[in-house]
Formats: structure tokens, C-alpha cells, sequence
């Protein structure tokens, strides 16, 4: 495992290197939810980008970071569209493979005024990224890189990704969507990101409150990884480098829509880590985009320009 930079450790050179999903969102806005077996009108449909790993390449991006993305996106239109977003918002899309046969990953939001939400998603092409794809890409774990996935592609390609980083990559696992990991996965894992749900799924503890928030990290800590993050939306997160679990707060936001909002956390902070950062501030400054981010539609991040102007650019180790 690679050693998050202390106090007098140089920062690193590398970026972020994302292997995740890429879709098409559906935002769908309603007036309420409806009732089994109903049909209701909506206020409003968008079509915008998405996918976990997209939305977290993105994050880490407009946070200041140089990012790669391995990720599979159908040959059509959608993906066209999607991977150049990615590449204006500055995300190196060059191990974004586009899969015939396949359309590109879909997910349908239903959005309330309260902006909660519940979400559908048709993985498509994302289905197809495989251990090759990971493989192909070996070049850019360098030293000082970042090594981010989540679940919403296969299995065997998030964990190929973290067999094949070398030493001084930071391998860094948002657990979401939930699914059970294998033992020798959070054995290999410096950073590990759940929620209150995925830490409960992980450890039988509630998680919550900060208490069993607390609770959690120390359990999570004895299953393998180095660094455990337990967000708790608002209330911010819990985290722990090993030593005592610390709170760190989120800072209030009108909200509006808190689709993306975690993936913008956790973007925004590998960006951090990669610059050198310890973990609480990393988280902090995660949490800071998190919740920008809910104060608008969509589930792409969205970074203040007072956060960049006080934390300096990530180095550009990758090629």
C-alpha cells in the first residue's frame, strides 16, 4: 500500500486515474413521487451527463487535478457526447473505450423538491469494461497517482485495477453502488469511501449518527484498509487514518438536487490526496464541493472558485 503524504513527506507527482461508469442522465423533476401504480405529470426533464466515474473524473478535475479515466462507452451519439464533455471539463478520455453493439450506460433520477432522489440505471456499455481495458491502462499508475473506483462497472475490473497499482500509488475504493467486496480487495485498499448504508452493509454497525459513524470507521480499519471516510451527508463525515475517527463537518447549502453530490466529495478529495494533502483535509475540502454541488441540478460537480484559489494544483505526473 502507498502512504498518504505526512507532514514531511514531499507531494507527490502523479494525478487521479478513475476506472469507472460513464452515462446519461435523465433528471426527471417532479411535484411528488408517485403512488404504486400511478401516473403523474413531471415538471421538467434534462438530459445531462453522469456515471460515478465520470462524475468523480470530473470532480477531481475541476478541483485541479490531472485526471485519466478508463471507462467503456457505447458507439453512438450518447457516448460521443459524453466523453467530449468530459475532455472540455479537462479529463483525459484517451483509455475511454467505445464498444459496438452496446448503448451507453443510462440512469433515470426522479427528483422531488426537496431535492431527494432515487435513481434507475441501465448499465450498458459500462457492462463491458473489462481486466484488458484496466490492464491496457498499467501505464499510467506511476508513482504518486491516485487509483479511484467505485462498484457501478464489473467487479473483476475494479479489482484488477488495484492488483496491478505498484508501489506508491494510492488505491482509493468508493464503495457505491453497494455491493459485497472480497476480503483481499479491502486488504489491497489505502482509502476506503462509504456511506451510513454501505458502512451498516460492511460492518452490521448502524452508522448513522456520528456515534455509530465512529463505530464504524473502527471496525472498517480491522477489515484491511488504511483510511476509512464514512459520510454522512450534511452532517459531513467521519474519518480516520488509523488513529482516532475525527468528524468533519459539511458546510450548510441551499439544496436543491443531492444527485452526485458524493461523487463530487469524493472527486474533489482524491484530487486533494493527489496533491499531497493529508486525509482530513482532503475530506474537508471534498465536503466543501459536496455540498456546493447540491445547490444545483445534475450530478457534476461543481467547485467554488474561492476552494481552487486557496488549495494549489495537483502535479501533472500523468502522461
Amino acid at each position: 500500500m502507498a502512504a498518504v503524504r505526512g507532514e514531511d513527506t514531499p507531494a507527490p507527482a502523479g494525478g487521479v486515474v478513475v476506472v469507472g461508469s460513464v452515462n446519461v442522465d435523465y433528471v426527471i423533476s417532479l411535484e411528488r413521487a408517485p403512488e404504486r401504480g400511478e401516473t403523474v405529470l413531471a415538471r421538467d426533464l434534462e438530459v445531462l451527463g453522469g456515471g460515478k466515474g465520470a462524475n468523480q473524473a470530473l470532480a477531481a478535475a475541476l478541483s485541479g487535478a490531472r485526471v485519466e479515466l478508463v471507462a467503456c462507452v457505447g458507439d453512438d451519439g450518447l457516448g460521443a457526447r459524453r466523453t467530449a464533455e468530459l475532455e472540455a471539463g479537462g479529463v483525459g478520455t484517451g483509455r475511454v473505450r467505445r464498444a459496438g453493439g452496446r448503448l451507453t450506460g443510462m440512469a433515470f433520477v426522479r427528483l422531488t423538491p426537496d431535492g431527494e432522489n432515487d435513481i434507475v440505471v441501465a448499465p450498458g456499455a459500462n457492462a463491458l469494461l473489462s481486466p484488458a481495458d484496466v490492464e491496457a491502462a498499467r501505464d499510467l499508475l506511476v508513482p504518486g497517482t491516485v487509483l479511484l473506483g467505485q462498484l457501478e462497472v464489473p467487479m473483476e475490473a475494479t479489482a484488477r485495477a488495484f492488483e496491478i497499482a505498484g508501489p506508491g500509488v494510492v488505491t482509493m475504493l468508493n464503495c457505491s453502488p453497494w455491493r459485497s467486496l472480497p476480503p483481499e480487495m479491502l486488504a489491497r485498499l489505502d482509502v476506503l469511501v462509504v456511506n451510513e448504508h454501505e458502512a451498516q452493509a460492511l460492518t452490521g454497525v448502524a452508522a448513522a449518527t456520528l456515534e455509530g459513524a465512529t463505530e464504524a470507521v473502527s471496525v472498517l480499519l480491522r477489515l484491511g484498509p488504511d483510511m476509512v471516510v464514512v459520510t454522512l451527508g450534511a452532517a459531513g463525515a467521519v474519518v480516520s487514518a488509523g488513529g482516532k475517527p475525527v468528524h468533519v463537518p459539511a458546510p450548510r447549502a441551499r439544496v436543491v438536487d443531492t444527485t452526485g453530490a458524493g461523487d463530487a466529495f469524493t472527486g474533489a478529495m482524491a484530487a486533494r490526496l493527489a496533491a499531497g494533502d493529508d486525509l482530513a483535509t482532503a475530506v474537508r475540502f471534498g465536503a466543501a464541493v459536496g455540498s456546493a454541488t447540491t445547490e444545483y441540478i445534475g450530478a457534476r460537480a461543481v467547485v467554488p472558485a474561492g476552494l481552487l484559489a486557496r488549495s494549489p494544483r495537483v502535479g501533472t505526473g500523468l502522461t
